[in-house]
C-alpha cells in the first residue's frame, strides 16, 4: 500500500503536538535504557509495534503513544538489576518489586516528569504514572500453557473493572498476583518445560503471542527510528508478519488505538 510518511506525520503526530511530545519523551527513555544495555552487553530490540514503526515509519507509528523492547529472559532478569542501579534520578523502574501494587509480568521504565490517564483505569493503584516504555521477556515456551496463564492472570483486569474501592481492588490484585507468580505460573512452566516447546513467545502472563524462532532474533540489526538507531530482530519479515499479517498495510481507521486519555509532561 501506498503511503506518504510525512503526510501522516502531519496528519497524526505533527511538532509540538501532545502525542509528538509524548513520543519524544518515550524516546528520552529508550536512549537511556540503550546507553545501559550497551555498557553492559545486554543484546534487546525494539518490539510489536515499535518494530512495525521503524519498518514502516522509521520511527514511531504516527498515532501510537508507547514504545515497547524485548530481550531474552536471562538478560531480562539481568537488566532489571542494572536499571534499579543505574537509571538517573528523573527515571523509574517498576516492577513488582519497586511498586507493590504493580500486578503486569513485565517491566515498564517510567518518566517521572510526566503523568498520563489510561482509558482503562488500571494504572490507578499504581504508584509511577509517568510516560514509560515497556520491557517484555521472552523465553521459550508453550503456546497453549501461555494461553492458559492469560487466562489466570486476565483475573486481576477483572477485578479493576468491577471493584470501585481502590484501596479493595489492589489488595485483591496483590493477592491475585501473587497465586499466579508462586503457585500457578511454576506449575505451567513445568508442563511447557516437559513439552519441549521449539518457539519462543513473551513470558508467562503477558497477554501477546508472538512464535518466533532464534534465528529471527538474532543476530539483530539496526535501523532508524527518528533520531535514532535502534535494533530489530534479524527477520523482521517474520516477526511482523506473524503479529499483524500484511503489517505494510496501514488500518483501516489509524488513530483510534490510542491507550491514554490525558498526558502532562512537564
Amino acid at each position: 500500500m501506498e503511503f506518504n510518511n510525512d503526510e501522516l506525520r502531519a496528519k497524526y503526530n505533527p511538532e509540538g503536538s501532545p502525542i509528538r511530545k509524548a513520543q519524544l519523551r518515550m524516546l528520552e527513555i529508550l536512549v537511556e535504557v540503550d546507553k545501559i544495555c550497551r555498557r553492559h552487553n545486554i543484546t534487546y530490540w525494539l518490539s510489536c509495534g515499535s518494530m512495525l514503526g521503524a519498518v514502516r515509519h522509521h520511527g514511531f507509528i504516527p498515532w501510537d503513544d508507547d514504545l515497547d523492547i524485548e530481550l531474552l529472559k536471562p538478560d531480562y532478569d539481568k537488566l532489571l538489576k542494572i536499571l534499579q542501579e543505574e537509571l538517573p534520578d528523573n527515571l523509574a523502574l517498576q516492577t513488582r518489586a519497586t511498586d507493590k501494587n504493580y500486578f503486569f509480568f513485565y517491566a515498564k521504565v517510567r518518566d517521572r516528569n510526566s503523568r498520563i490517564t489510561e482509558r482503562t483505569g488500571y494504572d490507578r493503584i499504581l504508584k509511577e504514572q509517568g510516560l514509560w516504555i515497556d520491557i517484555f521477556p521472552v523465553e521459550r515456551i508453550s503456546r497453549s500453557m501461555h494461553k492458559l496463564s492469560n487466562k489466570t492472570f486476565g483475573h486481576a483486569y477483572k477485578i479493576l473493572r468491577t471493584t470501585s474501592d481502590d484501596t479493595k481492588a489492589a489488595r485483591r490484585v496483590r493477592f491475585w498476583t501473587a497465586m499466579n507468580r508462586n503457585f500457578i505460573f511454576p506449575i505451567l512452566k513445568v508442563i511447557s518445560f516437559l513439552s519441549r516447546p521449539k518457539f519462543y513467545d513473551f513470558s508467562f502472563g503477558i497477554p501477546y503471542f508472538h512464535r518466533c524462532r532464534m534465528s529471527d532474533y538474532m543476530p539483530i540489526k539496526y535501523v532508524p527510528f527518528e533520531s535514532f538507531e535502534a535494533p530489530v530482530a534479524s527477520n523482521t519479515h517474520n516477526y511482523l508478519t506473524d503479529f499483524y499479517g500484511d503489517y505494510m498495510k496501514l488500518p483501516e481507521h489509524p488513530g483510534s488505538q490510542f491507550h491514554d486519555t490525558s498526558i502532562e509532561i512537564w
